[in-house]
Formats: C-alpha cells, sequence, structure tokens
C-alpha cells in the first residue's frame, strides 16, 4: 500500500497536473460564486476535455473543479447573502452580518484556512480508511436514513430564534416544495396541478436563489429609499484583518468536530454538505461559549459552516471510489469521468489495489 501511494503522489506532483489542479479549482470557485452554476455544471461541461488528457490530470482537473465548485459559494453568501451553492447556507447566517461590520476580509480568511485543512483532513481520511467507513455506510438501511432525517429536522429548534412556531412553519414550507413532482415509489405526479413542468420536482439551487436573492434584493431596495448608504471601511491586507494565531487556535475543536461531522455525513449518499452544514453549525451553537452571538457575526460559525460542507467533499468519495455508489450529481458525474478513462470502481478494486485514493488510479 505504501509503494501504491508514493508511485501516486510522485505520478500526481509535477508542474503538468499541480497547473491542472489550480486551474480546475480557479474554474470550480467562478461556478460555485455565480448563483446559478453548480459544480455539477463546471465537471458536466469539462467532462469531454479530460478525453484527450491523461487519467491522472483528467481526474485532477474534475476533482479540482469539485472542490473549488463548493468552496466558490461562499463568497456571494458572505457579500451578497445570497448562497452560492446548497452547502453554504448556514454561512450566510454569520458571513454576511461580519461582511456588513466591515469584516468580509476575517471572514474570507478563516473560511479559507480552515476549509483547506478540513478538505485535507477528509482527503487523508479517504485514503487510509475508505474501505471500514463505506462498509459501515452499507449498513444504514431506509430506517437509519428515516432517523438522520428526522433528526436533521429537529435541529430547526436550535435555528429558529425566540419563536419555534415560525421554524416549524417554515419546515413545513421546505417538506411541501420538497414534495412537489413525481413520487419516487410510485411515480404518482404530486401537488403538480397538471403542469408536466413540476413533474420533475424543484431544483435547491433555485429554490434558494428565489427564498435568498429575491428577498434581499427587495430588502436593498428598501433601504436605498429610506436610509442613507453608508459606507463600511473594510480592509484586506492581511496584518489589518485582526486574525491572530491565538484566534486560529482557538477554533481546533469547533474544526476538528465539524470537519468529523462533515466526513461522516458525506459517507452517506442523498445527504451532502448542505446537511452537514447544518449539523455541524447547531453543534458548533450548542458547545460554545456565546452561543447568542451566532447569527449576528460569529467567527466560530463561519468556521463550523465552511468546515464541515469541505470535509463532505472526501466523505462523499469514500463510497464513490470503495463502493462505485453516487452520493449525488456530482459524484456521478465523477464516475463518468474515471470510466471515460478505464479506471475500475468498487470492491474488486479494492481487493487488487489496497485502500488508498492512488491505488484506484495506478489500477488503470
Amino acid at each position: 500500500m505504501l509503494e501504491l501511494m508514493g508511485a501516486g503522489f510522485l505520478s500526481i506532483l509535477n508542474v503538468e497536473s499541480i497547473i491542472i489542479i489550480v486551474i480546475g479549482v480557479g474554474l470550480g470557485l467562478i461556478f460555485g460564486a455565480v448563483p446559478g452554476l453548480t459544480a455539477a455544471m463546471a465537471i458536466a461541461i469539462c467532462l469531454p476535455i479530460t478525453f484527450g488528457m491523461s487519467p491522472v490530470n483528467g481526474m485532477a482537473l474534475l476533482t479540482g473543479l469539485y472542490i473549488g465548485g463548493v468552496s466558490g459559494g461562499f463568497i456571494p453568501a458572505m457579500l451578497l447573502n445570497i448562497p452560492g451553492t446548497p452547502s453554504s447556507i448556514v454561512t450566510t447566517f454569520d458571513g454576511y452580518p461580519m461582511a456588513q461590520r466591515g469584516e468580509a476580509g476575517k471572514a474570507f480568511f478563516l473560511t479559507i484556512f480552515f476549509s483547506f485543512f478540513a478538505g485535507l483532513l477528509s482527503i487523508l481520511i479517504l485514503i487510509f480508511v475508505s474501505p471500514l467507513l463505506a462498509s459501515v455506510a452499507l449498513e444504514f438501511t431506509p430506517i437509519e436514513y428515516f432517523a438522520v432525517t428526522i433528526f436533521a429536522l429537529t435541529m430547526i429548534s436550535s435555528l429558529a430564534g425566540n419563536s419555534i412556531l415560525k421554524g416549524i412553519i417554515s419546515a413545513l414550507i421546505g417538506v411541501f416544495l420538497a414534495m412537489i413532482g413525481t413520487a419516487p415509489i410510485d411515480s404518482f405526479p404530486r401537488f403538480t396541478f397538471g403542469i408536466s413542468e413540476l413533474e420533475a420536482g424543484l431544483d435547491v439551487l433555485p429554490v434558494l436563489i428565489g427564498l435568498f436573492a429575491i428577498s434581499e434584493i427587495l430588502k436593498s431596495a428598501e433601504s436605498r429609499k429610506n436610509e442613507i448608504e453608508k459606507k463600511v471601511n473594510a480592509s484586506y491586507r492581511f496584518r489589518d484583518m485582526g486574525v491572530t494565531f491565538v484566534d486560529l487556535f482557538k477554533q481546533k475543536w469547533n474544526w476538528l468536530r465539524s470537519t468529523m461531522i462533515g466526513v461522516g455525513v458525506g459517507i452517506l449518499p442523498g445527504l451532502g454538505g448542505s446537511a452537514a452544514n447544518i449539523m455541524s453549525y447547531v453543534a458548533a451553537k450548542n458547545q460554545s461559549k456565546n452561543p447568542e452571538e451566532f447569527g449576528k457575526g460569529s467567527e466560530e460559525g463561519i468556521v463550523a459552516a465552511e468546515s464541515s460542507n469541505n470535509a463532505a467533499i472526501g466523505g462523499s468519495l469514500v463510497p464513490l471510489l470503495s463502493l462505485g455508489i453516487p452520493g449525488d450529481a456530482v459524484t456521478a458525474l465523477l464516475i463518468g469521468g474515471l470510466m471515460l478513462h478505464g479506471l475500475n470502481l468498487g470492491r474488486s478494486c479494492l481487493n487488487r489495489t489496497g485502500t488508498s485514493f492512488t491505488g484506484f488510479l495506478l489500477h488503470s
């Protein structure tokens, strides 16, 4: 296994592959930062480009697009209060208030720093213990999935603030929107009202843009009409951001807890970074010494949200590489990329190449 890992790292640590990774992450950040564009769209567009590449460079580009597409959603979430991706919903709770205070640079630094290390730790977990985690995920039956879903819904009580009734109403509206479309079991159309376009259901991203973007546009229009716009003095130089090593060290347990939640939720197909966001945010709020600051620009909330959604990337690759089971649309496209280059997935590949991701690449 160590020999395979060493050979795999040598195959990726070259100038060409590193440049491709940087390009992939950069393009992914652009797709993630523009509301309406997703990591799945970025991979779908760039997938034909990888046909003429080597397997290593092709997967480097697609993986860079995946990571950049998920990470880029924090930019409009903090600056515009509009989540660029479903995984950035919770980032709006504290990122936007910090930007309003002129601390957008500090919020960006915390996000990039802890997201990077959360993603790195999740990839290390993927390399060393992916078969074990995948076997645990296989034990989940519909009963366990139902329990996890109910558990996520109960967390609304921690996010509802002072009005539980408003939280319950919001949850019921969300459940109603999710039920629109064709039933997954008997294909019976639900709440389509005879409109064929609604049979496919409502995609998450357009719903989020409608809920967040339209309300924010109306709020901005009203504030500009009734108030004099205040100028916010913000500095983006590192020395003026106010981030010290002591501040980073204080977030170590919050980061580690959120990363583990992200990995755990990521390995379960169908949940993804948005569910990990909520769970880690609520856990951070319950464990915080200052829970009243959450929703008003808390650094702990930003670290929890962005660490979990980046850690979910490595978690979602566990069932993909170990069992050949995609967890969402993005990993389903990654399967297409792997098959395009003749890379096998599943337990038969594990038995021949070991437990590392590099083994999958070398098996080709």
